[in-house]
């Protein structure tokens, strides 16, 4: 033993380097990363977040080994917009993205704008997306014209017509039996892992589900205490655990920081396959903060205090300038974002800058929060359809969440300087982004002219 120490100190001195222990990583190494995302995953659908009715020890694991947010906002209340939000670190409405794209849309996110994917791959990153794409399935909207070297899934919502699996920009299937879609995208996560562990990657995992239509595979139905919705989530826990597994056993989970998130609150108007907002109110569709405050969680073994909870507020765009400054990427200087670099919250040596928000409902102004006080907008209310829960109307209101995080108690007539505050750094917020973009065409509207034209010759 004497004599090996002695070794390596004569080693040392002489400016040798011992060879790295199996599994362990050059300090230098770019860290990978890996960000799942679910659809329409309630803020009260996970155990770390309260749930008791469905079991997610996988995430929890994720919380209780790293970092859990409280107050994370997504980009939008519903799908696209929160994707592209994400993607590009830059609120939605700069892009003109204020709905959902579909099968028949001729638009996409705006090809000038720069994904994370495009951002990583100026450090040479291996760049992957399995799952929900949704940001416009033309050609050059799809993944692998948008900085991607992967792609696997159904590029977007799963109860829209024509459901396929592209593979890169081809039809891989026309047959998707979606009670294995979470098991397919599982296998292809892990399948991408595997093919570039030898080099840094992004691999970003975006689930159908819990979006309706929803689907387990025959391993979890009727496993959970919450009917076929909590068995999905217990599916996607597993998915978590997978990747999670996967990593470990390749010797990569001390170098990949891994996220799990909501791209919004859950479709509350699908009952008990809708999911729940917890504490929260309402749900999708809506800027109350059920439908835009998202369960997340981030954990980057070693490098995450364990245990972390983040109070602070912090939004989907913020993993952008997040990732570029982990991965040594400057920020473009030309290009505004919108997200703030948390690398600070994520490592526990500070809080994020910025304690401000926007809340759009399209291209609609509905809300600003600042601090722990919320300001929301006059409401002319819905009377509910199959597609939209009904939502009374409401004059504005001026909400402490974090004493009242359900906004039921308005606090206008108690706090009017608060208000007229908030209302007044709201517009100017508001107006500092300047000139926005028309809302993107999503769909048209029928054309009728043919039928005229049969009508008028019926009629000679």
């Amino acid at each position: 033993m004497l004599r090996f120490t002695t070794l390596f100190l004569l080693f040392a001195l002489a400016g040798g380097h011992l060879p790295e222990p199996p599994g362990t990583l050059p300090a230098d190494t770019l860290p990978n990363f890996v960000f799942i995302f679910a659809d329409d995953l309630g803020y009260g659908d996970l155990g770390c977040f309260g749930a008791t009715d469905i079991y997610t020890p996988n995430i929890d694991r994720m919380a209780a080994e790293g970092v859990k947010f409280t107050d994370f906002y997504s980009a939008s209340s519903v799908c696209s917009p929160s994707r592209a939000g994400l993607l590009t670190g830059r609120m939605p409405q700069r892009m003109g993205i204020n709905g959902v794209f579909f099968p028949e849309s001729f638009t996409g996110m705006p090809v000038e704008e720069v994904t994370i994917a495009q951002q990583l791959k100026k450090k040479g990153y291996a760049t992957g997306v399995v799952g929900k794409w949704h940001l416009g399935h033309r050609h050059k909207f799809l993944p692998l014209q948008r900085g991607f070297d992967y792609y696997y899934g159904i590029p977007y919502s799963n109860d829209m017509a024509s459901v396929v699996y592209l593979r890169g920009n081809q039809v891989d299937s026309f047959r998707v039996d979606q009670r294995y879609t979470t098991r397919t995208y599982t296998r292809e996560a892990l399948h991408f892992i595997e093919q570039n562990q030898a080099r840094p990657f992004f691999l970003y995992l975006a689930h159908n589900m819990p979006h309706v239509p929803i689907y387990a595979s025959e391993a979890f139905r009727g496993t959970s205490q919450r009917g076929l919705y909590g068995d999905v989530i217990q599916e996607l826990d597993w998915s978590v655990g997978q990747v999670l597994d996967k990593l470990e056993a390749l010797g990569l989970l001390e170098n990949t920081l891994v996220v799990f998130s909501s791209d919004n609150g859950p479709w509350l108007v699908m009952e008990d396959h809708g999911g729940s907002a917890g504490p929260l109110r309402e749900g999708k569709q809506f800027t109350f903060d059920g439908g835009m405050r998202v369960p997340t969680v981030a954990m980057w073994k070693g490098k995450t205090p364990a245990g972390t909870v983040a109070t602070d507020m912090a939004s989907q765009m913020d993993w952008f300038p997040t990732f570029s400054n982990l991965a040594g990427i400057p920020l473009d200087a030309h290009t505004v974002f919108d997200g703030r670099d948390i690398a600070q919250v994520l490592l526990g040596t500070g809080k994020r800058e910025g304690d401000s928000y926007l809340f759009f409902d399209g291209a609609k102004l509905e809300a600003y929060r600042q601090g722990d006080w919320k300001l929301k907008l006059p409401y002319e209310g819905f009377e509910g359809a199959s597609w939209k829960k009904a939502v009374a109307p409401h004059d504005t209101l001026l909400i402490n969440l974090r004493e009242n995080p359900g906004e039921t108690k308005n606090l206008l007539s108690a706090y009017p300087e608060v208000a007229r505050q908030l209302y007044e750094s709201m517009y100017r917020e508001q107006e500092s982004l300047g000139a926005l973009p028309p809302s993107l065409v999503l769909r048209t509207p029928a054309d009728n002219s043919h039928y005229e034209y049969l009508e008028s010759k019926r009629k000679e």
